[in-house]
């Protein structure tokens, strides 16, 4: 971040920075812009101090730019995805499906299309320059069963799953780096995870799209053979 802000500031370049949840922590309700930083693991650390080093510069009048935050995401074509890989992809290819930790609690996604949109839209609006925005995601997120339903009725399949919980979690991480990786975020899992977008819905009368619809895209685009 040091070196992207000193290199802004010697080409006279704008700076948008894409972040995510990581700062947040374990948010209590709904996430929004004005959520405190209050980070519970290493990444959010990171993260935290890494936003935080922008904020300052922002607010020192040094250098003209944004923060734009996301929550989980998934669409077409995305290789990173947990709903993408653990969901669709799955389901896709005749096998259960997998969720993390707990599949009762809501959880929020944000369509890559959406978020990409919005990135034009801010860079390209003069009064939304040195705030902090959260990309359009539908609001109401389903549960984990309810996103499994809806992804498996988009691809003609039936709706099969099983839970991947911290003990298993924790056992494959010994032999996979990604895995163990994702074992210190299960808490975003194991607990209600909403994330607020009202503040650029607002703004830009924007509607994000609809979780039916979005995982109707993401699957044909996977028939597809598109990923």
């Amino acid at each position: 971040m040091h070196n992207a802000v000193e290199a802004c500031k010697r080409a006279q370049a704008k700076l948008v920075f894409f972040d995510n949840v990581y700062p947040y922590g374990k948010a209590d309700g709904p996430m929004t812009e004005d959520t405190p930083f209050n980070p519970c693991s290493k990444k959010g650390e990171i993260r935290a101090r890494t936003a935080t080093t922008l904020l300052n510069e922002i607010k020192a009048g040094k250098l003209q730019a944004l923060i734009t935050r996301s929550a989980d995401f998934y669409g077409p074509r995305v290789k990173t995805s947990i709903l993408n890989m653990l969901v669709i992809d799955k389901l896709a290819k005749g096998a259960a499906a997998s969720w993390l930790a707990n599949d009762a609690v809501p959880h929020s996604f944000a369509f890559t299309p959406d978020a990409a949109e919005s990135l034009a839209v801010l860079a390209e609006t003069d009064a939304a320059w040195h705030q902090t925005w959260h990309v359009p995601t539908a609001a109401q997120p389903p549960c984990g069963k309810e996103y499994i339903q809806m992804a498996a009725r988009a691809l003609g399949v039936a709706a099969r799953h099983h839970i991947l919980g911290r003990r298993l979690i924790k056992m494959a991480g010994w032999f996979n780096s990604d895995v163990r990786e994702t074992y210190e975020m299960l808490y975003q899992n194991e607990s209600a995870y909403r994330f607020d977008s009202s503040k650029f819905e607002r703004a830009f009368t924007f509607e994000p799209t609809s979780y039916v619809e979005g995982i109707q895209r993401t699957a044909d685009a996977c028939r597809s053979g598109a990923g």
